[in-house]
């Protein structure tokens, strides 16, 4: 058995963006003491989720650039890698993103969101190209929220070119009168938790997917074996970092190898 511990970071939305990098940086922390070999936060949680109806402050590079080199200070210092939701400006537009970041706190690169969610248009511009990143034995993709919903062929893409485990940040929150989810899996429950467990099923490969903590939300995050059954999850709405130890044996890809004609 080949094993590698991840955490996902389920922790609130800041208040501000320097809130949210603080606390980051706790569960960088926090994550690091637990063992953790990569810690994964929720999609553009630094500075913020910019959904409808959401105060964030105008996109700010100087800033963002500096909460990048704090946050790689903390990724030093736990010695733990960092996968962090957050956002970028391009020669098209703002684009939602997570920011690789390895161990010894260095920069290793982003993954744009390339398909966007119709109710962001306006908000984010989409990204193009897709890559396989690896910090120490495991390779992995990062699929952004929207992507690994209703997408199956994001996580294909990155299964098919090495990635053992795909990193799935979103950010979900409770609907006005909506159902609140109490139990995973529960039938009552909305489609997004059976993506999760297809996207790995049907690729073979590890599936992580994090979520703030948001009461009345109807996703949680979670771990998915490649066999598409549960090793953890965080209880909705509840704050903290989920710790799972993943065997990289069992991320075959053979389904997703399986596949002809793309």
């Amino acid at each position: 058995m080949k094993s590698f511990r991840i955490a996902l970071a389920n922790v609130r939305a800041g208040a501000s963006p320097d809130e949210a990098v603080a606390i980051a940086k706790r569960a960088i922390a926090e994550a690091g003491e637990a063992g953790g070999g990569s810690v994964w936060f929720p999609d553009c949680y630094v500075p913020g989720y910019r959904g409808p109806g959401k105060e964030v402050a105008p996109p700010d590079e100087a800033w963002l650039d500096r909460a990048w080199t704090e946050i790689a200070g903390a990724a030093r210092t736990a010695r733990i890698a960092v996968i962090l939701g957050t956002e970028r400006v391009g020669a098209r537009g703002l684009m939602a993103c997570a920011l690789v970041i390895q161990p010894d706190g260095t920069r290793d690169g982003f993954q744009d969101k390339v398909q966007i969610d119709p109710s962001e248009e306006g908000i984010y511009v989409a990204g193009s190209g897709r890559r396989v990143f690896k910090t120490g034995d495991v390779n992995f993709g990062v699929v952004i929220c929207h992507e690994g919903w209703r997408y199956p062929e994001t996580v294909r893409w990155a299964v098919r070119n090495g990635a053992q485990i795909v990193f799935h940040p979103h950010f979900h929150e409770a609907e006005a009168g909506g159902y609140r989810a109490t139990e995973l899996l529960d039938p009552k429950n909305t489609f997004h938790e059976k993506a999760m467990l297809c996207r790995a099923a049907e690729n073979t490969a590890w599936f992580a997917s994090v979520n703030c903590a948001i009461a009345g939300s109807n996703t949680t995050s979670a771990i998915v074996r490649p066999d598409g059954t549960v090793l953890a999850f965080q209880p909705y709405g509840k704050e903290g970092v989920l710790v799972g130890d993943v065997d990289l044996d069992l991320a075959t890809g053979l389904l997703a190898s399986r596949l002809t004609g793309s």
